[in-house]
C-alpha cells in the first residue's frame, strides 16, 4: 500500500467501455481486461469503488431525443447500470475479486440497496462496492451519480476511464491539432465547456474539493500508475490562491 499515493477511489467507466471493439452490449474480452487491470491494485489492498454507465445498451438523452419521455428514458438507462453492473461482479468474482452491487434502486433479488455507511464497510473489508441505478433519479447522470458517490464515501479521487486519454482543447478525434491538458481546474472545465464530465458532476467536485482524474482505460497498467500518482490522463484541481 506505501506505493500507492491513493487508497480509497471511485472509478467511472463508461457504458461504451464495456463494448471494447463491438458496437452494442458487453464485450467479454472487455470484462477480462477490466479485471486483470483492477486486480493489481485490489490485491495490494486499494479500496475500488466504481460506477458504470449504461450507454452500451440503452442511453437516456437518445431515448429522450427519439421522443420517450425523458423521465421514463432515463429510468430504463438506469437500468441498463445494473446489467453492467452485474456483468462486472461475475468477471470480479471469478478472478477472486469480492465484489458487491448496490442498487440506488430497490431490487433485492439482484442488488443490495444504497446505504452510505454499508457502503464505506464494503470498502474497509475490501470488496470492490459498484454503484448502480445512477442516483436513483432521471435527469442525473452516471456522471454526476460517480461524483455524488465519491463525495459520500470520503473517495481520494474520482477517476473518469474513457477512450480518450485526457481532457482536450477541442476533440482530438475530430481535430488532430487538439491540445491536451497535464491538468487543469474546475472552472476551466466548466467555462471552456469541454466535456469530460457533465457540469452537474464537475461543479459538484469542485465544491466538495474532489480531485478528478481522465485517462485512457485502454492503455495497460493505466489504473495502477494512477493510483501510484504517476503522469498520466488530465488531472481536474482547484484554482490556485
Amino acid at each position: 500500500m506505501s506505493d500507492y499515493k491513493y487508497h480509497r477511489v471511485l472509478l467511472k467507466l463508461s457504458g461504451e467501455a464495456l463494448m471494447g471493439s463491438s458496437d452494442y452490449g458487453i464485450d467479454p474480452q472487455m470484462l477480462e481486461r477490466l479485471a486483470h487491470e483492477i486486480k493489481v491494485p485490489y490485491d495490494k489492498g486499494v479500496q475500488i469503488a466504481i460506477v458504470v454507465g449504461g450507454g452500451n445498451i440503452f442511453r437516456g438523452l437518445a431515448g429522450a431525443a427519439s421522443g420517450m419521455d425523458r423521465a421514463q428514458a432515463d429510468c430504463m438507462g438506469m437500468l441498463a447500470t445494473v446489467m453492467n453492473s452485474l456483468a462486472l461482479q461475475d468477471c470480479f468474482e471469478r478472478h477472486g475479486m469480492m465484489c458487491r452491487v448496490m442498487s440506488a434502486i430497490e431490487m433485492h433479488e439482484v442488488a443490495e440497496g444504497y446505504i452510505r455507511r454499508r457502503a464505506t464497510r464494503h470498502l474497509e473489508k475490501g470488496r470492490i462496492t459498484i454503484f448502480a441505478a445512477g442516483t436513483g433519479n432521471p435527469y442525473f447522470t452516471t456522471d454526476t451519480a460517480a461524483a455524488l458517490r465519491a463525495c459520500e464515501i470520503d473517495a481520494e479521487i474520482l477517476m473518469k476511464a474513457t477512450k480518450v486519454d485526457g481532457i482536450y482543447d477541442m476533440d482530438p478525434v475530430t481535430h488532430p491539432e487538439a491540445t491536451k491538458f497535464d491538468s487543469i481546474t474546475y472552472l476551466d472545465v466548466l467555462t471552456r465547456d469541454l466535456k469530460v464530465m457533465d457540469a452537474t458532476a464537475t461543479a459538484l467536485c469542485h465544491d466538495n474539493h474532489m480531485p478528478m482524474m481522465v485517462f485512457n482505460i485502454e492503455q495497460p497498467g493505466v489504473f495502477d500508475k494512477a493510483l501510484r500518482g504517476e503522469p498520466v490522463g488530465t488531472t481536474v484541481v482547484e484554482e490556485e490562491c
